[in-house]
């Protein structure tokens, strides 16, 4: 039959595994770290996977394709379900890449940090703008904290000043090549957020990031209380204001 269903372009595909982790049918695999439509009858044809890619490499098109199966999808994910692991410290979700798979990581108790080392408070996994799914579950009712990478070098209490409480994003203005405006704005009007911080670096570039905050909490419509902290090059710092 001739039905609508996904077509990726593996030239674009940078093999970041966020549509595999998007598709809830289980279409979509990984393959030699590329992503691949591995079931034609696992797609639905209705795109959950596309605003997931932040490469673009997924759209449409009309062809002669098997039709969806729902009832072999849901049998799947019944085997899936069945074989999955025990949950342990951290919840994954399955598919993609390891570095961009979903997953929420339990505080580790004092006596288990060796002694050279420090507990975290990182409580999420991933924390890079370009590679969070919009739609991962730890946004929903978060404080969340969008710093510039650097910010945590040069801050030395970083974890329990800033990240402590918190839904964690970074990024680099300068260096990443995307609109974290409207990615963050995706974010803002599919959960809701309790406040947000950003934490920069006292350099001009880093209010790129600034900026791309008070922008996507413009596009969503929302109404979330804005922190900005600015870090100097020494750790102190600069400036602390509430937007």
């Amino acid at each position: 039959m001739i039905r609508k269903i996904i077509k990726i372009d593996e030239q674009k595909c940078t093999g970041c595994g966020l549509c595999a982790e998007a598709c809830h049918e289980g279409a979509i695999g990984m393959v030699d770290g590329k992503a691949r439509l591995l079931r034609e009858d696992y797609c639905d044809g209705l795109g959950d996977c596309l605003p997931a890619c932040p490469a673009e490499a997924i759209s449409f098109e009309m062809r002669e394709a098997p039709a969806y199966d729902e009832s072999a999808v849901q049998e799947e994910k019944r085997r899936r379900q069945t074989a999955a692991p025990a949950t342990g410290t951290c919840s994954t979700m399955s598919g993609g890449c390891p570095g961009s798979r979903v997953q929420h990581i339990a505080a580790q108790p004092a006596d288990t940090v060796p002694a050279t080392g420090t507990a975290g408070c990182l409580t999420q996994w991933p924390v890079q703008i370009q590679l969070v799914p919009v739609q991962a579950p730890f946004f929903d009712g978060a404080r969340l904290l969008i710093a510039a990478d650097c910010t945590a070098y040069a801050f030395g209490d970083f974890h329990r000043s800033f990240i402590q409480g918190r839904v964690v994003l970074i990024g680099c203005p300068k260096l990443d090549h995307a609109d974290y405006a409207e990615k963050l704005g995706a974010v803002l009007r599919c959960h809701r957020i309790t406040d947000i911080t950003v934490v920069r670096m006292e350099v001009p570039c880093c209010g790129g990031i600034e900026q791309a905050v008070m922008q996507a909490i413009r596009i969503s419509g929302q109404q979330v209380p804005l922190e900005v902290y600015t870090i100097r090059f020494d750790g102190s710092i600069l400036e602390h204001k509430r937007l």
